[in-house]
């Protein structure tokens, strides 16, 4: 299993999510058809060169398995369906309007842009560390695309590769202040834009600015909390994923906390702003899939 993890992470891939309990990669259901198909011979490929044996099921998700006779597809149909009745009695919230398999919504953020024009014909290169920063650029200024993108990770990479961008390097770290030091030897000597929220929690510019690469940072979009008019009580053993420091700081304003919850934190960098009372357990990578998939994997 460790080394089909590694493979995941060292592939990089957009469209497939590896679900690290039930030993699987899930395809991204709304992915691009001709995109997903490349990436799905690239995995299965490296999968076969490292003798590695797998399965394709019905949705198109790769099962790691020793064995491919009908038995072994019947039992895992079975399996999958004794989850999916598991997981219906879970409740799962996203706090967000992001549409994910298995979890719920409870909006608490959106964003907003934050200014109608920004000037991009200084710099010779573009940092995203969220898919916010890339989409709200987006709709300011389309030469953006013309400029290399680095983005922190896969799922901020694919929203530059869907947009059309010129992506020159996605992170392996996928948390803000290890990212920046992955950028110092690729960035020397460039100047450099931060491009994403008003506020952030991570030092990236500071690294980058103190490692004798020009990087200003621009905040071209804020996050707005959605209030609710009573604080919202949510079932017993609800399970939380909190995507950013934001998030933890609209929940705790607009949700009782109960000592029956658990929290997923998406990275570190968020893991810190929780308070004292709250022990989060943070998701193997950097998406709201994986989130789910290891809220989904509690007990």
């Amino acid at each position: 299993m460790d080394k089909v993890f590694t493979l995941f992470n060292e592939l990089k891939l957009f469209y497939y999510e590896y679900d690290k309990s039930h030993n699987k990669f899930i395809k991204d259901k709304n992915s691009n058809k001709d995109a997903s198909y490349n990436e799905f011979i690239r995995l299965t490929s490296e999968l076969s060169k490292n003798e590695i044996e797998f399965f394709v099921d019905n949705n198109s998700d790769i099962i790691i398995s020793q064995k491919d006779h009908m038995i072994e597809r019947l039992k895992h149909k079975f399996k999958t369906f004794k989850t999916t009745l598991k997981n219906r009695k879970k409740n799962i919230y996203i706090l967000s309007e992001k549409d994910v398999k298995h979890a719920k919504n409870l909006p608490l953020i959106k964003t907003e842009v934050a200014c109608s024009s920004v000037e991009l014909d200084k710099y010779d290169a573009l940092v995203f560390t969220s898919k916010n920063g890339v989409t709200h650029l987006n709709s300011i200024n389309n030469e953006w695309k013309n400029i290399p993108a680095y983005a922190i990770s896969t799922q901020t990479a694919k929203q530059i590769k869907e947009l059309g961008g010129k992506l020159a390097f996605i992170g392996t770290k996928k948390h803000g202040n290890e990212f920046a030091h992955e950028l110092i030897d690729k960035l020397e000597s460039k100047k450099v834009a931060y491009v994403g929220a008003k506020k952030v929690v991570s030092d990236l510019t500071n690294i980058l600015n103190q490692n004798n690469i020009a990087c200003d940072h621009l905040g071209i979009y804020e996050t707005i909390c959605i209030e609710y008019d009573e604080k919202v009580d949510l079932p017993d053993d609800s399970i939380i994923i909190f995507s950013s420091p934001s998030t933890i700081k609209y929940f705790f304003k607009n949700v009782n906390w109960k000592d029956t919850f658990k929290a997923i934190s998406i990275g570190n960098t968020t893991k810190n702003y929780f308070p004292d009372y709250v022990e989060p357990i943070v998701a193997d990578n950097t998406t709201l899939q994986s989130c789910t998939q290891k809220a989904l994997s509690l007990q």
